[in-house]
């Protein structure tokens, strides 16, 4: 199995003068629960080279077995460094594709078209596609064949309004994740703030937080692997 994680490209959160990028427990969770199954990873962000790293997701608060792991990991390092610049990606090289969160990919991967184009891709080609946290942000201009968007009538999660107004980031990201799902027609739900949720719809995955990284990997995994 060959699975796609993209990354964001994004550092600025909005005009705060602050830092932001992909969320390190989101990719560091279904990077190595898809490595310890023996899937090959490949990483991709739109500009390709070194992501944005949120230096928020660093702090000891939010260290796991996951991020502890990925930061002692020198062929990780390595992969994160180097990550293939998204116009580069061809969808028939993968058997699935995964988006951690983080602010970032409100910004950029909501409105980069090779992103949006990949992921109406992967899901023509019926293959798991899972998005985490903030990344369901980057269904925000996906369509269907017909024109309707992508995910009307399509059980959908992501980072809930609350959880955003928990860590103060309502007036400032451009939109908010649970209101975008549902104005596009999304079927939306969510569990309770910070516990993992994940909610499925054919091979389009979604999960709420960063509680809900690994165990999204391991429903992708089982549709690989059925």
């Amino acid at each position: 199995m060959h699975i796609l994680i993209v990354l964001t490209s994004h550092d600025k959160l909005g005009n705060t003068g602050e830092k932001t990028g992909f969320w390190l427990e989101e990719l560091a969770a279904p990077f190595y629960t898809f490595k310890d199954q023996g899937c090959k990873i490949t990483l991709a962000s739109p500009k390709g080279g070194l992501p944005p790293l949120d230096p928020k997701s660093t702090l000891a608060d939010f260290e796991t077995n996951f991020t502890r792991r990925f930061d002692a990991d020198p062929e990780a390092q390595r992969q994160l460094a180097t990550t293939t610049p998204l116009k580069d990606i061809d969808t028939t090289d993968y058997d699935g594709v995964f988006y951690p969160g983080g602010h970032g990919p409100l910004w950029d991967l909501a409105e980069d078209q090779d992103s949006i184009a990949l992921i109406e891709k992967f899901l023509q080609q019926e293959k798991p596609t899972g998005l985490v946290c903030h990344a369901p942000g980057a269904l925000r201009h996906t369509k269907n064949p017909d024109g309707t968007p992508l995910i009307k009538d399509k059980k959908v999660t992501g980072f809930s309004n609350s959880e955003e107004a928990a860590v103060e980031l309502t007036d400032i990201v451009p939109f908010l994740v649970e209101d975008m799902l549902i104005s596009q027609g999304g079927n939306f739900s969510k569990g309770a703030d910070w516990a993992p949720y994940i909610a499925i719809d054919g091979k389009l995955l979604t999960g709420q937080n960063p509680a809900s990284s690994a165990p999204l990997a391991e429903k992708m995994l089982a549709l690989l692997n059925p």
